[in-house]
């Protein structure tokens, strides 16, 4: 493994902490190369090409955590980083009421990474834009753009984690992506869509021509769904969701309030509570079909991770299983909090300076096995949204709502024209107990997953194969 990174930095500083008072001690040092072009309506605006590296220490002292970290990886700074985290958790042990636990875990000795056909860091600003102009090229032909953003990403994450437990931990981690929005005017109708793309794996994905490709399809349908589309059915009818509607709400409405520092009312302030409690584990919340998975250990998924920012094997957790809350998103902290006995490997940190929190990776409705076209079948009357251009959830995350943006009529098992922006709006539990057939399509969407205060973003997928829902109301936008 190719890693530019002095792990002795870690040891000594880890040492330091221990000698300095810590119980326990836990040092994470990165290194991260990361560029990024932007263009806007055709023209290149902002171009970023950075390296940064630094190193975090966290402790635990007479049961409280201290946290501190450092972009001055010379001389002493590393043991003032050290002495800091202590300092900081000698101080709050005075002061916290219930002391801090952390999980028993098994010490890991590892290396991994992600091959890669071509290294993201030989990728140059000039293949880079190739790529922008080729999906900006795409767009315009397709359909009469108002605006287009575009941009295109590489970063390679570089890790070294070591803990007093005995783990030592060294990865390397390529991603590749892209975000855009492009909105689509004619005769007065507006349509707009968010799309994000990325994987955890070399430059070679980034293929232009197939980039192109893919963005033009999703410009011509999102055009055709907004110049041809008609009003919904009213009424109760059944409903069939596309995979990116299912990630999404797979992604809010069980992996968010499955978190357990969530549950324990430590997000309040910034994102929200949970209508979940941790007296609901074993309790049906939905269909005998419905499965919800979340993997970090997908191989080159967005969210890809083998070990979390606690030092844990990551391993697929099953948050719904056949219909029944079957368990939550925990680290070390709340897995003793909740007496659950060990971590599932859901602590990750988006950078050095970043104290790791409860997280989702790849979250996602397991795939059954039946295909999408008998989903159809036995549909009198109903909707195929296969995607969306707008959600909201409310706090608790008991609320939810969907607007597609490619959809169309069902009648008598046959997909018909247009539908336009149909509105899905339930209750979390009504929507997943209102599934009864799950096709095995099953397909991802990159995202960003956003949380904390400071916030921090990290890489996931949302998925999950094309569902049927019997009985729902949909919703018309004015």
């Amino acid at each position: 493994m190719s890693i530019d990174i002095d792990r002795e930095l870690a040891e000594k500083a880890m040492n330091k902490a221990l000698d300095s008072g810590a119980h326990y001690a836990e040092a994470r040092l990165e290194v991260v190369k990361a560029s990024s072009l932007v263009m806007k309506n055709g023209n290149p605006e902002i171009s970023g090409f950075e390296r940064t590296a630094g190193m975090s220490i966290r402790v635990l002292v007479n049961g409280s955590l201290g946290f501190a970290s450092t972009d001055q990886l010379a001389g002493m700074n590393t043991f003032e980083c050290a002495e800091a985290a202590v300092r900081m958790a000698k101080a709050a042990s005075g002061l916290t009421k219930v002391p801090i636990e952390l999980s028993s875990e098994e010490a890991h000795v590892a290396e991994y990474e992600v091959d890669q056909k071509k290294r993201v860091g030989d990728a140059g600003p000039e293949e880079m834009m190739d790529v922008l102009k080729h999906i900006d090229r795409a767009m315009v032909d397709t359909a009469p753009m108002a605006s287009r953003f575009l941009q295109v990403y590489a970063e390679e994450r570089t890790k070294y984690y070591a803990n007093s437990d005995g783990s030592r931990i060294g990865s390397h981690i390529p991603r590749v992506g892209m975000f855009l929005i492009p909105t689509i005017m004619e005769g007065g109708m507006v349509s707009q869509a968010m799309l994000q793309k990325g994987v955890s794996m070399g430059w070679e994905w980034a293929d232009p021509v197939r980039l192109a490709d893919e963005i033009g399809r999703e410009i011509k349908v999102t055009y055709d769904n907004m110049k041809h589309g008609v009003k919904p059915p009213t009424g109760k009818i059944d409903l069939l969701l596309g995979p990116e509607v299912v990630g999404i709400a797979a992604h809010e409405s069980c992996g968010h309030p499955y978190e357990a520092d969530r549950i324990a009312g430590r997000e309040a302030a910034q994102a929200g509570e949970s209508f979940i409690d941790q007296g609901m584990l074993g309790t049906r919340i939905g269909s005998e079909v419905a499965t919800v998975i979340d993997d970090p250990t997908i191989e080159n998924s967005y969210g890809y991770y083998l070990y979390d920012d606690e030092g844990v094997k990551a391993r697929p957790k099953v948050l719904i299983k056949n219909g029944v809350i079957n368990e939550f998103l925990h680290n070390r902290e709340t897995a003793v909090e909740m007496g659950i006995g060990q971590s599932n490997a859901a602590a990750r940190a988006d950078n050095f300076n970043r104290e790791p929190i409860v997280r989702m990776s790849n979250t996602f409705v397991e795939p059954g096995d039946r295909s999408k076209e008998e989903l159809f079948e036995g549909v009198k009357l109903g909707v195929y949204m296969n995607n969306f251009m707008e959600w909201n959830i409310d706090d608790k995350r008991f609320n939810q709502r969907y607007i597609g943006r490619e959809a169309y009529l069902i009648e008598n098992g046959e997909m018909k024209g247009p539908v336009k922006a149909p509105i899905l709006e339930m209750t979390t539990p009504a929507f997943w107990a209102a599934i009864d057939a799950v096709a095995n399509d099953l397909d991802f969407t990159s995202a960003t997953c956003g949380k904390g205060e400071p916030g921090q973003g990290v890489p996931v997928y949302t998925g999950g194969p094309s569902i049927r829902l019997r009985d729902v109301r949909l919703g018309v936008s004015q």
